[in-house]
């Protein structure tokens, strides 16, 4: 959604395909080779994993690790990013809401009718789906304003379905359903996203630098980090849980209520405290992000 607020603004709709495209590699491009290249090369050293021609094909096609969809996402993004910036300028406010209509339904509520097996609807009939209507529906908030009120309503409303809705169904019809209302598809969730979206979006830039200089600090040196950090966080978890520093972060060793704010704080102090000095170094700034 951040993603889409950003590079869908109907400013930006006559930027060429080629300057467009030119930026884009010069953000990821460098990194995602880097940080490939490392964890395929910490799956060998680290993990005792045996690489051979086809995991690194599979690998160099699919991701070599787990949280690299979202880089191959973003490609895809960024690959449908011209058209969908004529959309959102050229047309009108009703055929986006259409479209974003039709996301909702294929995506949140088709997938319900997974609770009434074996009644279940051809998903060819909602082609619009997944990850694109997120990224469209960033645009589209960009003119939206909504009462504050209703927005904390929304985000409570819809974290509460998911906390209720995945107790009831796992209880009633097992754990198989667990994710019908904890995915990120489903329709608390995107409710709450936008909810929460807008609320941060609300919130002056100015506010935060004169109220809270240090926070803004923070912010700011979190933000121009946010590639690196992501790609490299990883590392960061599996060195805890593993034990590497010489202590052990984990579900296994602590309450997950503590553990998880905990382990959330450690990882992005280390990521930080490793990228900002490797970014001093001539030409490694570019191979990071």
């Amino acid at each position: 959604m951040l993603t889409g607020a950003l590079l869908l603004q109907p400013s930006k709709v006559d930027e060429p395909l080629r300057v467009f495209f030119k930026k884009r590699w010069n953000r990821i491009g460098l990194p995602i080779l880097f940080w490939g290249a490392a964890y395929f090369a910490w799956r060998a050293f680290v993990n005792g994993e045996t690489l051979t021609a086809n995991s690194i094909a599979l690998g160099v096609l699919t991701g070599p690790y787990i949280h690299f969809w979202y880089v191959y996402l973003l490609i895809g993004l960024y690959l449908t990013t011209p058209i969908l910036r004529v959309v959102v300028k050229y047309s009108d406010w009703k055929l986006l809401r259409y479209f974003l209509l039709l996301w909702v339904v294929g995506t949140a509520l088709i997938p319900l009718f997974t609770l009434l097996e074996p009644y279940n609807l051809n998903a060819n009939v909602f082609l619009l789906a997944g990850w694109l209507g997120y990224y469209f529906l960033g645009g589209y908030l960009l003119g939206v304003k909504l009462k504050r009120s209703i927005l904390y309503l929304m985000l409570i409303v819809g974290i509460a379905w998911t906390i209720i809705g995945t107790y009831i169904v796992v209880g009633t019809l097992g754990e198989r359903f667990s994710q019908i209302f904890y995915d990120s598809f489903s329709f608390n969730m995107i409710i709450a996203s936008v909810a929460l979206f807008l609320l941060l979006s609300a919130i002056p830039s100015q506010r935060v630098e004169t109220r809270f200089p240090r926070g803004n600090g923070a912010l700011r040196l979190i933000s121009q980090n946010t590639l690196p950090i992501y790609l490299f966080h990883v590392m960061v978890l599996e060195t805890l849980r593993k034990g590497f520093l010489g202590f052990k972060i984990s579900l296994t060793t602590m309450n997950p209520i503590v553990e998880i704010p905990l382990i959330t704080a450690v990882t992005l102090l280390i990521c930080l405290a490793v990228i900002i000095p490797l970014k001093k170094i001539p030409y490694v700034k570019r191979l990071i992000g």
